[in-house]
């Protein structure tokens, strides 16, 4: 083999390994799983951002991502997104989360959006995957467009990363289009 094949073959193979990661980490046929149970009043409280898909909707968020979800007495749950963006000020989203599945609590929707307090453009919000203390979270959507990885504290080990790109994996995403947000709050 001429060495300009050599590095032609090589090219190719280099350019071929993420679709061939994706195959192999999102099989066809994968469906999004729930949880089988939710206790929302453990859920609830401070989630840090360990990564997300890509969305036009976090594009302004270049650290310090955070969730902060308060279990409301009517059952539905208030949101409040908070990131920092690049030119230092902080970004802040408020909504509201219903629970769609009360046999699980695993399937939300969320609005961030209120016209005169009535809420539009509700999103899927699926509880993919829980850690047995609640340390971590992994929320996905049926159509996998969207996804992230949240955790109490602002990183995971590696066993706990481990886990939860298991999880994606399962559930058919592929963790390597995950973006990992920065977190310098301590």
């Amino acid at each position: 083999m001429s060495e300009m094949n050599a590095i032609i073959l090589s090219l190719m193979l280099i350019a071929l390994r993420p679709m061939a990661a994706r195959a192999q980490a999102a099989p066809s046929d994968a469906k999004v799983v729930t949880v089988d149970s939710v206790d929302l009043n453990r859920y609830v409280g401070k989630w840090y951002e360990i990564a997300r898909l890509p969305n036009f909707f976090q594009k302004q968020c270049a650290m310090n991502t955070t969730a902060t979800y308060t279990l409301l007495k009517d059952g539905d749950i208030e949101v409040v997104n908070k990131c920092t963006k690049s030119d230092g000020s902080v970004s802040v989203a408020r909504g509201i989360a219903e629970v769609v599945d009360r046999k699980t609590d695993a399937k939300l929707k969320v609005s961030f959006v209120s016209i005169l307090g009535i809420h539009l453009f509700w999103g899927d919000y699926w509880i993919i995957g829980l850690d047995k203390d609640y340390r971590y979270a992994v929320v996905g959507t049926p159509s996998r467009k969207f996804g992230w990885i949240l955790s109490r504290t602002t990183s995971l080990t590696p066993s706990e990363r481990q886990s939860v790109d298991d999880i994606l994996k399962k559930n058919g995403y592929n963790p390597t289009d995950f973006i990992e947000t920065e977190q310098t709050a301590r």
